[in-house]
């Protein structure tokens, strides 16, 4: 297990110097969650000499061809084939506000670029491709191009060591929603409810990332993403329309639950 995370190192530098983004502001970041299936358990390590350091190797059992999720909603912006060097098939999604994650040494991928994902959607399995000698997941979470400590429900993971994580990615009733605030250049008023007969209890900037805890219907509002009623509350007393978000999904976000 150990060999095969060590044999990645080689082949990153110069891959990372090909898909630096342009620098940017860096924004609040999405709720990212483990990148697999709901109750699925995987070994995850994180070491200094990694490339980068910052990333997590994961495995488990019997894990070639087990199946890899987007860690959060996005756009898929990268969907390619190194062949037998460094990242090998990997894909990224752009979260906005900066933030990308990377899946690389995949089997096979389940996405296209372009196509928007959010939690729980399958992009890709898990393989042994590029610098890669065993099956196992590399994964990044990235911030204006720069490589990131990486964390889950906003919880650090563990640096530097082997950990056990559980993913919670996907589980009905169970997942808080993230989305990003599209206005193309506006602050977004946040409501004290529902709709835009509530009071004005503060704004949002655009290009923001939001935790969403539930959605409820309101006010129809016609935005960024179309006519919508769905509101977004990402905190108490604090509500947003949905027309104005990016979340992945056209409509109510699955597992969200309603308010």
């Amino acid at each position: 297990m150990g060999k095969r995370w060590l044999s990645f190192a080689s082949g990153a530098v110069v891959l990372a110097a090909a898909v630096v983004l342009p620098a940017a502001p860096a924004l609040a970041a999405p709720t990212f969650k483990v990148p697999f299936p709901c109750d699925q358990s995987w070994s995850g390590q994180t070491r200094t000499n990694h490339s980068p350091a910052n990333a997590i190797d994961f495995n488990r059992t019997d894990d070639l061809g087990d199946p890899v999720v987007a860690s959060a909603p996005g756009t898929v912006d990268v969907v390619t084939n190194l062949g037998d060097t460094s990242y090998g098939k990997y894909v990224r999604i752009n979260h906005g506000g900066g933030w990308t994650t990377y899946y690389a040494h995949l089997n096979a991928f389940n996405v296209s670029v372009g196509q928007t994902v959010g939690y729980g959607r399958v992009i890709g399995y898990v393989g042994t491709t590029g610098g890669s000698t065993g099956p196992h997941l590399h994964y990044e979470q990235r911030s204006n191009g720069s490589a990131v400590k990486i964390k889950f429900n906003g919880a650090e993971a563990l640096y530097w060591g082997t950990k056990t994580y559980r993913s919670d990615n996907g589980c009905a009733g169970a997942d808080t929603g993230a989305g990003t605030v599209n206005t193309s250049g506006t602050a977004l008023t946040v409501r004290s409810g529902p709709g835009t007969g509530y009071s004005a209890v503060g704004t949002v900037a655009d290009g923001a990332g939001v935790t969403i805890y539930c959605q409820t219907s309101g006010t129809s509002v016609t935005g960024t993403y179309g006519t919508s009623s769905i509101w977004d509350r990402i905190g108490s007393g604090r509500f947003i329309s949905d027309a104005y978000v990016y979340t992945g999904y056209d409509g109510y976000i699955p597992g969200v639950p309603r308010c």
